[in-house]
């Protein structure tokens, strides 16, 4: 068992950027963590074309952290100066390796760590990690201690960064009390997303609950930035949200598919298809480049469905990109089609 972890206001990290957007006292929009979505050259289209107050990374095994499959998983947690301030997302049920890999992620640079405690998919959960933790508090509160030892005082500079949480509102029903005791681990940040593990995404996010939920944090850590998450399709959407629940952010996840204007307050019928298009392609110049032999190319395809809609012509050029291999193909294909307008 970890011993118990240090208390973090007593470190460098009593200054922490969270408590900085917090300060400023406006809402904080953020970046969800997405499995094969939030790579570096998707984040990078976001820092060029709008870029939010924080990003997330991909959530990324802190157990292959700490084997020999590093090197590999290191891939996921690249990110330029540009991209920050960035949070790197980690998944265990293991304390000790979660500490060993928030050193090797503190070490890389990231702003701030972030620990999975709410993804449903099935592998993530067959290892007690992820939405399973939700079951089993005991555990979570060792591998947030762990975490926490594991982003102290790392480096050079001897800086101690912030360890936050995302979570759901319960595993089979609303269960507050587990937001509850979260909050008493006086967080620096904590984004829940508004629905269970088992209601998935398959109904609308209960942002009723969130008033409910800033009350709690209100009164049992009221320095915790609380971050809701779940259902928001736009900046104004984000922004009406945030001012209807009182909490201070919103994180937005499908909502900014194809949209790198999303944080500009932009929504894709207000860039024209050529601009879109253009944007497209040069994001899949910058997979290539990045991740090129790494990832498969095939990853860009959900992204050129996004990209790619709601316009005349929009679903001729969505098949030929569907069946593209490779950037070579894509850059003729549009091509030929910006050709044609």
């Amino acid at each position: 068992m970890i011993k118990k972890g240090i208390n973090i206001k007593t470190k460098k990290a009593s200054l922490n950027f969270w408590q900085k957007l917090k300060n400023a006292k406006k809402p904080i929009f953020v970046i969800a963590p997405m499995a094969n979505v939030t790579d570096v050259a998707f984040r990078s289209m976001f820092a060029k074309y709008g870029k939010p107050d924080v990003m997330w990374t991909e959530f990324v095994s802190a157990d292959g952290l700490c084997s020999a499959g590093r090197k590999t998983l290191l891939h996921d947690l690249k990110f330029s100066k540009k991209e920050k301030s960035i949070v790197a997302q980690l998944f265990s049920a293991n304390p000790v390796k979660m500490r060993e890999a928030c050193g090797v992620v503190a070490e890389l640079g990231f702003d701030g760590i972030d620990i999975n405690m709410g993804c449903p998919d099935r592998s993530v959960e067959k290892q007690g990690a992820g939405a399973s933790m939700m079951k089993n508090p005991t555990l979570a509160k060792e591998l947030l201690e762990a975490a926490r030892m594991g982003a102290e005082g790392v480096g050079k500079s001897g800086k101690t960064i912030p360890v936050t949480i995302k979570t759901r509102i319960g595993y089979n029903k609303i269960d507050l009390s587990w937001i509850e005791f979260l909050l008493e681990q006086k967080l620096p940040a904590l984004t829940v997303h508004l629905r269970t593990r088992k209601e998935m995404s398959d109904i609308p996010a209960h942002w009723d609950l969130m008033k409910e939920i800033v009350k709690l944090r209100d009164r049992i850590s009221p320095d915790t930035v609380l971050i809701g998450n779940g259902d928001v399709v736009s900046l104004a959407d984000a922004k009406e949200k945030v001012k209807e629940s009182g909490c201070d952010g919103a994180m937005i996840g499908r909502g900014i598919f194809g949209n790198p204007w999303f944080f500009k307050g932009k929504t894709p019928s207000d860039i024209m298809p050529a601009q879109r298009i253009k944007v497209m392609l040069e994001h899949a110049k910058a997979f290539e480049k990045h991740l090129g032999g790494i990832k498969n190319f095939a990853n860009m395809k959900k992204h050129f469905k996004a990209y790619v809609s709601g316009w005349e012509g929009a679903k001729e050029l969505r098949v030929k990109l569907m069946e593209s291999n490779g950037l070579k193909e894509v850059e003729g294909i549009v091509r030929e089609y910006l050709k044609k307008k």
